[in-house]
């Protein structure tokens, strides 16, 4: 079962949307349960890359009409940003102390290692060990994984060196192992006005719907959809499903509609390209990337998106390039390597662009 609500009063139809799922079959009156949103960074859900705090507010208003009394909302932003900052800049903070509800920072949260086949893993205990964990996630793009939803939200629930350690190793495989070892309790994606061609916002895309569901698995995948991408083409789902952790999203699984009266209407196209921010292209032939993190590549994104015109010569960036050396521009301390280089972990728009701009002359 997948429940769609859509319109513009977001605590109330999150409420709405979970009365009329089946959450309640999973839940206890006695359970502790951790909601996780995704507040990657400290920005304002407006800009379409976090999670609207009216989300949570309506999930905690049908948790404690429900009867549950512990509960807490738990996050780690990416690496270089503050958690707490972000709390406070997206709004969590007024909710906590509205609804005396404590929130907690898994950056400073102890760690258990756990293995999935061959794949070790650092998991934050808060997220591991809690009765019930409800998944947030803002549906939208990303310039990687060309989809964070559900699956990839969890990525939240590691430390950073994990996060980076990702990165190195591909993330598509380990955020399929993730999920199979945390396990999500429900899921409750904020599609109000994700961004549709970057995950740290910029160009939202409003589409004003609450979309729920048990599984995550069969969530994102009908959540690709949503945004044009066929399941097979995300690949942590291709790995999610081939580890057993569900199928993919079809016309028998039940979807339950509420409000259909206000449904959206958009045509999304993909673009073939690279990454898209603000309206601005950046045509795959510039960029050569190999295991970078989300940071030093968001970086980049944002110095091209300010560069006027394309780059000089081909970019390189990302972990991969530790052990490479020669002529070419490097981005950031992986790439150090190169001739041309903007040091840094991650480096500075501010800096790439710089350095950028200089080259553009000196062509």
């Amino acid at each position: 079962m997948i429940v769609i609500n859509y319109g513009t009063a977001l605590t109330k139809n999150t409420t709405d949307t979970l009365i009329a799922s089946d959450i309640s079959a999973y839940l206890k009156p006695g359970m502790n349960v951790a909601i996780k949103p995704n507040l990657v960074l400290s920005e304002p859900a407006s800009n379409g890359a976090t999670t609207h705090p009216e989300v949570v507010e309506g999930i905690i208003i049908f948790l404690k009409e429900f009867g549950i009394k512990n509960i807490e909302i738990i996050e780690s932003s990416w690496v270089g940003d503050s958690t707490k900052r972000a709390f406070k800049a997206c709004g969590y903070e007024q909710l906590s102390k509205k609804y005396n509800i404590p929130l907690f920072d898994l950056k400073s949260d102890k760690c258990t290692t756990l293995t999935y086949d061959d794949l070790s893993m650092s998991l934050c205990n808060k997220a591991l060990h809690t009765d019930f964990l409800i998944n947030v996630p803002v549906l939208k793009a990303h310039c990687q994984t060309r989809l964070t939803c559900n699956m990839k939200n969890l990525k939240g629930c590691i430390p950073d060196s994990e996060k980076r350690r990702f990165h190195t190793i591909g993330l598509h495989k380990p955020i399929a192992a993730l999920n199979a070892l945390m396990k999500t309790g429900y899921c409750v994606v904020d599609g109000i006005c994700g961004d549709l061609s970057f995950e740290e916002g910029g160009n939202p895309v409003e589409s004003n719907r609450i979309i729920a569901g048990r599984n995550p698995l069969v969530v994102d995948s009908y959540c690709a959809e949503l945004i044009g991408y066929r399941p097979n083409e995300i690949g942590y789902l291709t790995y999610g499903k081939e580890m057993g952790l569900g199928e993919f999203y079809t016309d028998k699984i039940e979807i339950i509609e509420l409000n259909p009266e206000n449904k959206p209407i958009h045509s999304i196209s993909r673009t073939g390209k690279a990454a898209k921010h603000r309206r601005f292209t950046i045509d795959r032939k510039f960029i050569n990337e190999d295991s970078a993190c989300s940071a030093c590549y968001s970086a980049l994104i944002y110095a091209l998106h300010r560069l006027r015109g394309q780059p000089s010569e081909k970019i390189h960036i990302g972990q991969g390039f530790k052990s490479v050396s020669g002529d070419g521009i490097g981005i950031g301390n992986c790439a150090c390597g190169f001739s041309r280089n903007v040091p840094g972990c991650p480096p500075k728009a501010t800096d790439i662009l710089e350095r950028l701009q200089i080259l553009q002359t000196l062509k």
